[in-house]
């Protein structure tokens, strides 16, 4: 995972802490606390996600856990729960630039939901986007995009924002 999102962490000094910690404490966290949380997390014997690999090399990260592991989506309006299914949350992908724009988001999608369903999950949700007009940075695609969800066998299950559903596939 170091060696996938570098020096700087991904983007920005996030090391996939956005939606795991309150605001504060991610902004004051960015760069090597958000690290040494994430280590803290994966020393405490937690998997935060999936990594991708290309001869031997880490491509493309894939943040999957259940729900509960993700405090700051219950705060959002927009990503609320949709009902009290218990689910597995798939919130956040980082893909080395060079493997970008060639499908490895939806094989970390499919890698994902075999994972959840492995640990017993029955239900593995995301939050991508879907932008207004074309394309978007690819550093704003960050949840994925709503086509890449579609071809992983994800369907539409609430929009409460007109660029944002909520998406489920289930196991």
């Amino acid at each position: 995972m170091e060696k996938l999102f570098g020096a700087r962490g991904a983007c920005g000094g996030c090391w996939c802490m956005w939606w795991r910690l309150p605001r504060q404490e991610f902004v004051q966290g960015k760069g090597e606390g958000n690290k040494r949380a994430m280590r803290r997390l994966v020393a405490a014997g937690g998997t935060p996600g999936i990594l991708a690999y290309s001869g031997g090399e880490p491509v493309g990260w894939c943040s999957v856990e259940p729900r509960e592991s993700f405090p700051v989506l219950d705060r959002s309006r927009i990503l609320k729960r949709v009902d009290d299914q218990p689910v597995w949350s798939v919130v956040c992908f980082f893909i080395a630039k060079k493997h970008r724009r060639q499908g490895l988001a939806v094989k970390l999608l499919e890698a994902a939901a075999a994972y959840a369903e492995k640990r017993g999950a029955r239900i593995v949700e995301g939050y991508p986007v879907e932008p207004k007009k074309g394309d978007m940075p690819d550093v704003f695609a960050y949840t994925g995009l709503v086509s890449a969800f579609r071809k992983a066998g994800f369907v539409e299950v609430a929009r409460r924002s007109e660029t944002r559903p909520v998406m489920r596939r289930v196991l």
